[in-house]
């Protein structure tokens, strides 16, 4: 069945991991017909937790969409991983949903999974419900998860729904406030039920507190309201829809999914209340000519739409796209505005979880996957010639947790790096490098799990088994005092021998790079000869003489020496210039640097004590503190690389995971002696592996 763009609604569930947001989509899809059976994460077969390490670990790891039939209206569903290392997934599903329904739990209220959802939908001015997850459960309290989330976000939060509970507070039925209907689960089917007679206080006055809401969406309803005149349902709907939209107005529903209470009650609330496509805040877009613009969607506009997710398997790779307007068919020419490359559409398809249905059509506001299409990339806008747009990049973290990777067996690096860039391109939340100076493979990105399931994917996936470590620091060295020495290089033997002879002065330089004089009168040393002492200092800077670092700020003045008419080389002065180096540079009071960073940490204020504590134990030097306008605290600090290393594993335990901080190489600067050491040993021993 086709629909358009007013009857279609995009929804993303957010909450913490371990709320039941994959359960709940998975009631969604059998309530409605759109599944044969209930799935369940602990059996491992649900629709949306389908890839093999989701299955394993049972969780949520990537976005999956499942599209829900119900009453008239597709209702495309994006189930997020609640766990802070897949933020990035949940970023993809925000940018294309026209709301979030965030679930928390019964047994919890507010946890800071729904405080961290809540944040980024206020950030993105997203229309929001909040349904209290497990009702059903032993130690569930509905009226305790209520009572937080009111604190927490004010008296905007309007139940839609009254709980019916038995003696032992479990929630065995619900009410729907709005139709002042009453309803429980039996046999897996919902069946109504008389509103029970000590409900019937608590059900009028949610509904004057609603039809207070109602009231405040305009004059015209507040006058009629003032005038004690009842709203028609026609009214209540529109007045609520207005102040959802316009985010005066955040509804409740509460339930249980595995028992499938309450998720025809949250249907209902999606299909009446969430905005459709059209309805939504224009985009900001960056025009042909580089200009922001307002771009409103139109089902009647060119075709234009969004690449927000991409996945690969061995079936073949599916860029996901939501259509902001227009409609797409398979075989139509786009541009990709990030390329200006101009490609035909492959097949289209709708996804419901790992099920790939193909569809002649894409319409506005809905969300599909085009196949096979190597040329796109997460974040790409594909457009109409006619009107190429940009729409703004996913606003990804900035990854901050690094650690380097090496396989098992040695010489499996490809594999490897090949398994990596495969593996960014469904992921661009971690990034890497081969870093030449430690000779490391180094991923960074959000955290321990996130790097745990690249491991393991690694495996499955692409036959390689790898290992993390500790990525080393790269360190510099530089002397304190002037030294002069003689560098000789004398070699005989049969015909030619081999002669260089130099005096050089080292100093402590003003430049990072090495800085080479020459001071020679007499023509002690030829000048076609300064050049080799030069390339053999170069060589030589690279690695230094304390832990094999390579050396900065030295000045190296070649004074004096002397030559031989025969048996001299540009060889052999370039060997005297490296003998003079490791000869002199021990004297010359060396000492080792070590690299500093700007460290940004962004904290609620509570913390605040526990995180500067923390830093100074880091050997950090705090800077300063500014708020950031949303109630945290900006701590500004200076720490040295080697002291950041669990750092963002150990911030979060530190602040629950509330904290979040930005990392930045600014410096060398001298190590203090314990460091010193410590790096020194440290280095000695990797070269005692290494030969």
């Amino acid at each position: 069945m086709s629909y358009s763009a007013q009857n279609i609604r995009n929804i993303c569930l957010l909450g913490h991991g371990g709320n039941g947001k994959t359960t709940l989509a998975e009631s969604m899809l059998y309530l409605t017909g759109g599944s044969i059976r209930m799935g369940s994460t602990v059996d491992g077969n649900t629709t949306c937790d389908y890839d093999p390490e989701e299955t394993r670990r049972q969780i949520s790891i990537s976005t999956a969409v499942a599209p829900v039939e119900y009453k008239g209206c597709k209702i495309n569903v994006l189930d997020t991983p609640g766990y802070f290392d897949f933020v990035g997934e949940a970023i993809e599903a925000m940018s294309v949903s026209g709301a979030a329904v965030i679930v928390c739990s019964a047994k919890g209220g507010m946890s800071v999974g729904a405080e961290k959802a809540w944040n980024y939908c206020e950030d993105r001015k997203m229309p929001r419900i909040l349904y209290i997850s497990k009702t059903d459960e032993d130690n569930a309290d509905y009226n305790a998860a209520f009572a937080t989330l009111r604190e927490r976000f004010g008296k905007n939060i309007a139940p839609v729904v009254a709980p019916i509970w038995d003696e032992n507070k479990k929630v065995i039925g619900i009410i729907d406030v709005l139709h002042k209907r009453a309803y429980e689960m039996q046999h897996g089917k919902r069946v109504e039920i008389d509103v029970p007679e000590d409900k019937k206080p608590v059900l009028d006055e949610l509904y004057d507190a609603l039809k207070e809401s109602v009231a405040e969406t305009s004059e015209e309803f507040m006058d009629k309201y003032f005038g004690g005149e009842d709203f028609t349902y026609a009214e209540m709907v529109q007045g609520l829809r207005q102040g959802v939209r316009e985010l005066s107005l955040f509804p409740v529903v509460c339930g249980s999914a595995a028992e499938g209470l309450g998720t025809l009650m949250l249907l209902d609330t999606i299909v009446d209340l969430v905005p459709n496509p059209l309805e939504g805040s224009p985009e900001m877009v960056e025009n042909a000519d580089g200009e922001l613009e307002e771009y409103v969607l139109s089902d009647r506009a060119y075709p234009c739409a969004f690449v927000f997710k991409t996945t690969s398997d061995q079936y073949g790779k599916y860029s996901y796209i939501k259509v902001f307007s227009g409609t797409l068919t398979p075989d139509m020419p786009v541009v990709i505005a990030r390329t200006g490359e101009t490609v035909k559409l492959g097949r289209l398809y709708v996804m419901k979880g790992k099920k790939a249905e193909e569809v002649k059509e894409l319409v506005c506001g809905d969300i599909g996957a085009v196949a096979k299409m190597d040329a796109f990339k997460t974040g790409d806008t594909i457009c109409d010639s006619r009107k190429v747009i940009k729409i703004a990049p996913l606003p990804f973290p900035e990854p901050c947790y690094s650690v380097a990777i090496a396989p098992k067996t040695k010489g499996q690096e490809d594999k490897i790096a090949g398994g990596l860039t495969r593996m960014s391109e469904e992921d661009p939340t971690f990034t890497w490098a081969n870093n030449a100076e430690t000779r490391q493979m180094v991923v960074t990105g959000t955290g321990d799990m996130q790097m745990d399931v690249l491991l393991s994917k690694l495996k499955s996936r692409f036959s390689v088994e790898a290992e993390l470590s500790t990525p080393r620091v790269a360190y510099r060295e530089k002397i304190r005092k002037k030294v002069e020495v003689q560098g000789r290089h004398k070699k005989q033997s049969g015909g030619h021998g081999q002669f260089g002879d130099v005096k050089i002065r080292f100093e402590p330089g003003e430049s990072e790079e090495l800085e080479f004089c020459e001071e020679v009168f007499g023509g002690a040393v030829p000048k076609n000869y300064f050049p080799a002492v030069e390339k053999g200092l170069r060589e030589a800077v690279q690695h230094g003489v304390l832990a094999g670092y390579p050396v900065v700020n030295l000045k190296a003045t070649l004074f004096d020496g002397s030559y031989h008419p025969v048996d001299s080389s540009e060889m052999a002065f370039k060997t005297a210039a490296q003998l003079a180096y490791k000869a002199g540079l021990p004297d010359a009071n060396p000492i080792l640097l070590e690299p500093v960073g700007e460290l940004k940490v962004t904290i609620p204020d509570s913390y605040m004590g526990d995180v500067i504590g923390d830093l100074n134990k880091r050997r950090g030097r705090v800077m300063g503190m500014n708020p950031d306008g949303k109630g945290n605290q900006v701590v500004e600090a200076e720490v040295p690389m080697a002291e950041m290393m669990t750092y963002a594993i150990d911030l979060r335990s530190l602040t629950q995971s509330r904290g979040s901080f930005t990392f930045h190489f600014v410096r060398y600067e001298d190590a203090p002696p314990a460091a010193q050491q410590k790096a020194i040993d440290a280095a000695k021993a990797m070269q005692e592996l290494d030969n």
